[in-house]
């Protein structure tokens, strides 16, 4: 990678959107399963310099949006604890449970700390002996192997006090939850740049497969997405459904096979209930055996799932590109970044933030 103008530089993306002009012939509908890809489209504008047969749909890949309320109110029961020090990354300090947010727990005195990675969360759990701190583990497989090699590294210090309250999840099944109906409006997908350096995209290949569907793997700069487009339009536009690597500067096939073996040794694969969505199986990693005397629910008791619809919020729907954020009759009317109904209006990579960040003014 060179300098980031390169991928931001006006005279490359027109010629981008120029060569999708010249190749679309029908409508098509490709979906950005990354909420980061998500934003940088609403942040440039790029869905305004496409031509009126692209329809861009917003995927479930925001980590914080598909964390279950359940999971939220658990975290929230945990942080009010006596002697716990609650350790999470900012942007789930606001994202609603059932009657408050972590932020509140906060402000009624509860001992809750912004982290910028599980290992700050580690090293207070030795300096501070006497309570227990728990690090809220969310994400995708871009943040798994942080995750992991903090329960390593606890391990290895014999720090009992540590714990992961755990909200881990996989893009795949989710995306297989996706396309599996045979109604879904889905053409072409851009899959997830950052997951995908990780993990590869061998499983996208098999999807692509399954379902007859292009899926290119993409950047999050305006160059990047738009050239993930233009090679998604040019394989729907010859029926060639499998998978490509536009993001080659930071993605390999394999991905990266050191973090897949920490994921491994750590993780093991479960069922897991995505909010909005709902129970996917396969799709969310658990703590194994020999680390469940790192598992803030066997120590604080497991988290009990029920039925968290709110009628008000279609977030599940804009999660499953169904819908978009302003087909919503709440948002920016009842729904905003300071009074949010739903975690896609709260996260940084939600959609309707983006929405609303970047589009209120031109609704």
């Amino acid at each position: 990678m060179k300098y980031i103008d390169e991928y931001r530089c006006p005279r490359k993306i027109k010629n981008l959107t120029d060569a999708v002009k010249d190749i679309v012939t029908k409508p098509w509908k490709i979906m950005e399963v990354c909420g980061g890809q998500t934003h940088a489209i609403m942040r440039y504008g790029l869905e305004t310099l496409l031509p009126d047969f692209i329809t861009l749909l917003h995927g479930p890949g925001c980590p914080v949006c598909v964390t279950s309320q359940e999971i939220i109110d658990k975290a929230i029961e945990t942080a009010a604890e006596k002697d716990v020090i609650f350790c999470s990354f900012g942007d789930m300090l606001r994202v609603p449970g059932t009657k408050k947010d972590l932020l509140s727990v906060k402000a009624e005195g509860g001992d809750v700390r912004i982290v910028y990675s599980p290992l700050n969360a580690v090293k207070l759990a030795k300096l501070n002996p006497g309570r227990i701190v728990v690090f809220f583990a969310i994400g995708f497989e871009t943040t798994a192997p942080a995750n992991a090699m903090s329960v390593i590294q606890a391990d290895r210090l014999k720090l009992n006090n540590f714990k992961l309250l755990t909200s881990q999840v996989l893009i795949p099944p989710a995306i297989e939850a996706i396309l599996s109906p045979p109604n879904t409006a889905v053409n072409g997908m851009l899959a997830p740049g950052h997951v995908c350096t990780v993990t590869g995209y061998e499983n996208y290949e098999n999807i692509a497969r399954k379902y007859e569907i292009p899926i290119v793997v993409t950047g999050f700069e305006p160059v990047d997405i738009l050239s993930g487009i233009l090679k998604c339009v040019e394989m729907l536009e010859k029926g060639d459904n499998r998978a490509a690597n536009q993001y080659a500067r930071s993605v390999r096939r394999e991905g990266n096979l050191k973090a897949q073996q920490i994921i491994s040794d750590v993780f093991q694969v479960t069922d897991y209930k995505w909010r909005g969505i709902g129970m996917i199986p396969d799709s969310g990693l658990k703590l194994k055996a020999k680390y469940s005397k790192f598992d803030a629910e066997e120590f604080f008791g497991a988290v009990e799932l029920n039925d968290d619809t709110n009628d008000r919020c279609i977030s599940g729907l804009i999660l499953q590109g169904v819908k978009k954020p302003d087909q919503c009759p709440e948002f920016a009317v009842n729904c905003t970044p300071e009074n949010p109904l739903g975690a896609t209006m709260v996260s940084s990579e939600g959609a309707c933030a983006a929405y609303y960040k970047y589009r209120k003014s031109r609704l």
